[in-house]
């Protein structure tokens, strides 16, 4: 479908602020001829597509020098949206900026709404749904295999992956309705083994692709974390050299950490959101008592948690209560302070923890951090790295439209085992189909598309 002949429509595509450039982003059939109105320099009309072209914004009204520019100008069909696009490299900073968009505005488009830029593209049939989000991932990627994830779905891996299989159901739906229309050319058992062998295959690599999922997802948003544990055994030395910088403030003194600290960091390629709680214990201090309820909270929302212990002491009934309250949770217990005469047996943590959830350790020396942080990379990209294709769903509504699918095709399998007639079963693999369709948008409602394209950043 195409969508040439709406209005041009604008808006700034760097981020506010100070720096080197601007850029003033324009699409539409009129893009060239509105810039050509502010620009003084070659007749932009005339130039060259994908070129960029020296001069300068002019206000129209009293021909002031607003900036001195660089335009570039692609013309359609080979541009991101397939229309029309100028970028205006101005200075950066916001006054500029605003001034040249101002009169862009003035001089015939309008402007843009979040992530309309990329909508046109998707409507213009430059991108699907699938690489439309994928590029929302690669500005909020917090890692690079994160960010290498969103690149591959850029390029269509899951879109491939999809069309592939819907192809398949659409095969089976035609061998159906040639079976309902002329049944002398067939039989109906085999056509009943022919959508069988289709909707099992289809599941099992659905499967396939939601065993990605849940490390997809964290991928994408990041691993809560929380460093747990009583006062004073380390976690915040554990915290700060995980960030590499002195984050949070470390002393002999138990109980400085009263609230919980947050922070991105990236270990092994894989981002953790890193909760830094106050010191699990009972006090009387009334502030510290808040924090310590805050890290119970943080404890219970955990996707990981490391617990540290303290090996230079014995183990106190506190740690006793956070092993226990932990042990249903994934976690790496961290035993600290290994530089020091050990008080703690691996006799009494075998009462508590597998030994492969052990870690020994020195924050103040480094010894076992490595393998710290190799662990928490096999622990997170266990779920992925066995599969037999590259690709990754790291997307919610990816991953329920697929499960959604997986039902319609758990539906066709048992209405074949329930000697249903064809023509019923077939409505149950048509409802896989459209569910995968959604995905890539071929099948999506345009409310979902408006929904998808309103959480883009401007500019986008």
């Amino acid at each position: 479908m195409s969508n040439y002949g709406e209005e041009t429509i604008t808006a700034i595509s760097t981020p506010p602020g100070e720096g080197a450039i601007s850029i003033v982003r324009l699409s539409g059939d009129d893009a060239v001829a509105i810039a050509n109105k502010v620009f003084r320099g070659k007749d932009l009309r005339k130039v060259p597509t994908h070129t960029i072209n020296y001069g300068h914004i002019v206000d129209p009204e009293n021909k002031r020098v607003v900036d001195e520019v660089m335009v570039s100008v692609m013309r359609a069909p080979k541009t991101f949206t397939r229309e029309d696009v100028v970028e205006i490299n101005t200075h950066g900073g916001i006054v500029a900026t605003q001034h040249v968009l101002q009169l862009v505005i003035g001089a015939g488009a309008r402007m843009a709404e979040p992530g309309e830029f990329t909508k046109r593209a998707f409507l213009n049939g430059r991108i699907d749904l699938t690489e439309a989000e994928s590029v929302m991932d690669i500005i909020r990627a917090k890692t690079d295999r994160a960010e290498q994830v969103a690149v591959d779905q850029l390029g269509g891996s899951l879109r491939k992956l999809i069309d592939k299989l819907r192809k398949d159901i659409l095969d089976t739906l035609a061998q159906v309705e040639v079976n309902i229309d002329y049944p002398e050319y067939d039989t109906e058992q085999m056509t009943a083994k022919a959508m069988r062998d289709a909707a099992t295959d289809a599941s099992a690599r659905l499967q396939e692709l939601l065993a990605t999922a849940q490390s997809g997802s964290i991928l994408r948003e990041g691993l809560a974390t929380a460093i747990v544990g009583r006062p004073n055994v380390g976690k915040s030395s554990l915290l700060n050299y995980m960030m590499h910088e002195d984050k949070a403030i470390v002393t002999n003194v138990p109980g400085t950490t009263r609230d919980v600290l947050e922070e991105y960091v990236s270990v092994r390629g894989v981002p953790l959101r890193l909760v830094d709680t106050a010191g699990i214990h009972d006090t009387d201090d009334v502030v510290e008592r808040i924090g310590v309820a805050r890290s119970r909270k943080a404890l219970t929302a955990a996707d990981l948690v490391l617990l540290v212990l303290d090996a230079s002491e014995p183990l106190t009934d506190e740690d006793k209560e956070l092993l226990e309250a932990t042990k249903n949770k994934k976690r790496i217990v961290v035993l600290n302070k290994q530089d020091l005469p050990a008080k703690i047996t691996a006799r009494e943590l075998a009462t508590y923890l597998e030994p492969s959830e052990l870690i020994n350790t020195s924050i103040k020396t480094a010894e076992g951090l490595d393998e710290l942080e190799s662990r928490i990379a096999k622990l997170f990209f266990g779920g992925i790295e066995n599969s037999q294709n590259n690709v990754i769903v790291s997307n919610a509504r990816q991953a329920g439209l697929m499960r959604q699918a997986q039902t319609s095709l758990k539906s066709v399998l048992d209405g074949l085992d329930a000697g249903m007639p064809l023509d019923l079963v077939q409505i149950d693999m048509t409802a896989a189909w459209n569910k995968l369709g959604e995905i890539t948008g071929e099948a999506a409602p345009d409310e979902l598309i408006n929904q998808l394209f309103s959480q883009f950043c401007l500019g986008k």
